[in-house]
């Protein structure tokens, strides 16, 4: 007998969790620069438009295959394709995706860890800029300490989701998440209230349309553009599975929308921690890991109470990082589950195993095998992983489910659009068909060709 598909408990449960894979490093690291970059209030605006256009109709789409086929993204297209059509090959596309995702992002989340428990026992009270600077370098430099936190994050991980859907990774997401908007919201106002801080709520928020024309009306339409791509990790079946434990009680449109609103209420407010702070103590915001592992430190070291504020900012970052360990993982093993029909906690015993050794090379890249440089002086494995991930699974795979849902020789518009609209909610209109099939596969082109020429030329 087929064992029952688990299902979430909770409306919030589904869409906390769904936020909680959205939300990563990049709204925290990158959101905040590139609108200040592009000028503030007006990039927001353009990144707003985005997102509605293009982020959450595909998220919908990912959410529909989900639940209309009950099945991990490696078996969903399987189940709706016709028969003798090829679709299913997405699975593995979006399986590898989540593998090679993970095999950067583990380290990542790890240096959230590390740099929780520096700040919070007090390593960088009374350092001076320099001494904060080769405290990341030291550690990029020391594959001991980077291969000790990677390993926490994997099997803390996978261990939450050994306790099943439900009593894991609904349960810890949701404290997780909840945690993570009540410290955004005072650590962004800490920062507010800070003296000077009114500079930097200037730069951030108010339009500045002589900044865009400045760095260049097309350049800031395609940064917006990617940011609003990006941020909401499509593409790789991440949204799907949650959609297949989720019931038939609400349309899809609305929940995406929701899940969009959440995800950009964290980027926006992660500025509103760091701009205010910048200006307040005169340092320029930079973009990347700079920004969290040396000038934010260094902020916090004048700051009253910075240790707190540190600690906390840094608790933050670990929760929005291993949100998205934790929903990628159960991903992961959703799709071990029904490739080899065994158990979750042997999937789980296995996958920890394989985690842990593709996690090796992203941490050896900085020290071992720095001199192993894909893209040239400087860079380095990492840069190559999130290279494939970002600038062409993600986009391919998200292409390959828009084209799945609106052609006749896949799953189909009728098909797609009563599974989006059955339930309460936010409808999808008919009337998007033409806008979905002709328009929007032309703007996910745009980005996976300007993601490969921005790398190569």
């Amino acid at each position: 007998m087929m064992e029952q598909r688990e299902k979430l408990g909770s409306r919030l449960g589904f869409i906390l969790l769904s936020a909680g894979c959205a939300i990563g490093i990049g709204n925290v690291w990158k959101f905040p620069y590139i609108t200040g970059r592009y000028g503030g209030g007006a990039f927001v605006l353009i990144y707003l438009f985005f997102l509605i256009v293009m982020g959450v109709p595909i998220m919908t789409m990912e959410f529909a295959i989900g639940r209309a086929s009950r099945k991990s993204p490696l078996l969903a297209l399987k189940v709706l394709e016709k028969p003798g059509h090829k679709w299913h090959l997405q699975g593995y596309m979006a399986l590898a995706g989540n593998y090679l995702l993970m095999m950067f992002y583990t380290t990542v989340s790890g240096w959230m860890l590390h740099y929780f428990y520096l700040t919070a026992t007090g390593t960088f009270v009374d350092t001076e800029v320099s001494q904060v600077e080769s405290v990341f370098n030291d550690m990029l430099q020391n594959p001991g300490i980077m291969t000790m936190w990677m390993i926490i994050v994997v099997i803390a991980g996978f261990l939450i989701c050994s306790f099943g859907v439900q009593k894991g990774v609904e349960k810890v997401t949701k404290v997780m998440m909840i945690l993570l908007l009540l410290l955004i919201v005072v650590l962004a106002v800490n920062s507010m209230l800070l003296d000077g801080s009114a500079e930097g709520l200037k730069f951030y928020l108010l339009p500045d349309f002589e900044r865009m024309a400045d760095i260049g009306i097309g350049e800031t339409i395609v940064a917006a553009m990617n940011q609003a791509f990006f941020t909401l990790s499509l593409g790789i079946g991440a949204m799907a599975i949650f959609g297949s434990y989720i019931g038939k009680e609400r349309a899809l449109c609305g929940e995406s929308l929701r899940v969009a609103v959440l995800d950009t209420f964290v980027a926006v407010f992660s500025g509103l921690i760091i701009f205010p702070a910048c200006f307040a103590f005169g340092v320029s915001p930079d973009s990347g890991p700079n920004l969290i592992f040396i000038t934010l430190p260094n902020i916090f070291n004048h700051m009253p109470g910075g240790r707190v504020w540190g600690s906390l900012f840094f608790l933050f970052l670990a929760f929005a990082a291993f949100s998205t360990v934790i929903a990628v993982f159960e991903n992961i093993i959703a799709c071990g589950m029904d490739m080899t029909g065994r158990s979750r906690k042997k999937v789980i015993a296995v996958n920890v195993v394989v985690m842990i050794l593709l996690s090796l090379p992203c941490v050896l890249g900085f020290n071992l095998l720095s001199g192993f440089q894909p893209f040239g002086e400087g860079s380095t494995i990492m840069d190559l992983e999130d290279f494939i991930v970002s600038n062409l699974i993600l986009p391919l795979g998200s292409l390959i489910y828009l084209i799945f849902c609106v052609s006749r020789y896949g799953w189909g518009w009728k098909n797609f659009l009563k599974e989006a609209n059955t339930g309460k909610g936010l409808k999808m209109a008919n009337g998007l068909r033409f806008y979905m099939a002709y328009i929007l596969p032309v703007i996910i082109l745009l980005i996976l060709i300007i993601g490969v020429k921005d790398k190569f030329f």
